[in-house]
């Protein structure tokens, strides 16, 4: 059973974005994958601020095994503006009534389902986001928020340090490796025509476009291929932390409780069909990353790395430039790395 969110992380999501929920008041709320990471933070800052600022607002969350869902989230799963609704993203039963809002986050960003069954990603990405725009139009949503991803730029070029949203980069159509990604490139085009054909016919429907980046908190599988959960599995554990390459390659994380502000805020207040890089522009090396994890939790943790760097070579990296989220809708990262990796530590300690 998963624990609460502290107060501490729904106290912060409420006070950065108290003054956007007025328009949710009275109204009903649809989320795929909402029993994810993402799906987690969202329903419990949604039931947060929907009792603190009594908006008498209901929430519907699609789930392939609602029971499932209850026994690992009872006090969302109890709470009485929660509705649970069973079935898959791809074909689910349209709920009666009006939902003037729709976030669709049902995507496994699974490295192994990647691998594995790309098929089957590859057709829950475009034939889920298809199924959800399709409902969107039918409930009268007027905002409808897509999780896409910073996959859709392809492999950053070392020399750019910090990809912004226009940069034209694209991965390779011919790679299967590129499945996730391509499948969130025509998500993000599904989106544009949706809106498009809405317009045409005089409805009112925006597009917010989220392309999210990496991520550390609570609900962070710690058994993923996530390196920052893998560390923190690792030192929980009381093992050395192992880096199966050199320890070069440079990422950033933003911390859940952030995340979940920007998620709201995009939604509520980003232009239509602009997309907002998601995420954290304070990047470190995986080396660095797993000395902060180790000086944060267990400074005697050993770390293990397999390879040499090679000189001369520079490092892979996979780091957003933000200044567009920061520009256009004053967004800003609050809760640093250290203290994200503690506080994603105490949850999983409180979880076992």
């Amino acid at each position: 059973m998963a624990a609460p969110l502290t107060p501490v992380d729904l106290d912060l999501i409420l006070a950065q974005t108290q003054d956007l929920w007025e328009e949710v008041r009275g109204q009903s709320v649809f989320i795929t994958g909402g029993t994810g990471f993402f799906g987690c933070w969202l329903v419990e800052s949604f039931c947060h601020v929907n009792h603190a600022l009594g908006l008498g607002a209901r929430a519907t969350i699609l789930t392939r095994d609602p029971a499932k869902f209850a026994l690992k989230c009872p006090h969302l799963a109890g709470d009485p503006a929660i509705t649970l609704q069973a079935g898959d993203v791809r074909d689910f039963a349209f709920p009666v009534g009006e939902f003037r809002f729709v976030i669709h986050a049902a995507t496994e960003a699974s490295a192994k389902q990647a691998a594995e069954e790309p098929l089957q990603m590859l057709s829950t990405i475009l034939a889920g986001t298809e199924r959800t725009l399709e409902f969107a139009a039918q409930c009268g949503a007027r905002k409808f928020l897509l999780t896409s991803s910073g996959a859709v730029y392809g492999p950053q070029p070392p020399e750019l340090t910090h990809v912004p949203e226009s940069y034209e980069g694209a991965p390779d159509p011919l790679a299967a490796a590129s499945v996730y990604a391509e499948g969130k490139r025509a998500s993000e085009l599904m989106c544009a025509l949706h809106q498009k054909s809405a317009t045409a016919k005089g409805i009112e429907f925006e597009a917010k476009i989220a392309r999210c980046w990496a991520f550390c908190g609570p609900h962070l599988p710690l058994d993923a291929h996530f390196a920052i959960g893998n560390f923190i599995r690792d030192v929980l554990a009381g093992r050395s932390i192992s880096i199966a390459g050199d320890g070069t390659p440079r990422r950033s994380y933003l911390y859940a409780a952030d995340l979940a502000v920007w998620l709201w805020t995009i939604l509520f207040r980003a232009p239509a069909l602009v997309a907002v890089n998601v995420g954290s522009g304070n990047d470190v090396s995986i080396r660095e990353l797993a000395e902060y994890v180790a000086a944060t939790l267990a400074p005697s943790t050993e770390i293990l790395i397999a390879k040499q760097a090679v000189p001369g070579v520079l490092p892979t990296r996979y780091v957003p430039s933000v200044e567009r989220a920061e520009r256009l809708l004053g967004l800003r990262q609050t809760v640093g790395l250290e203290d994200a990796i503690r506080r994603t530590a105490a949850w999983h300690m409180s979880v076992d």
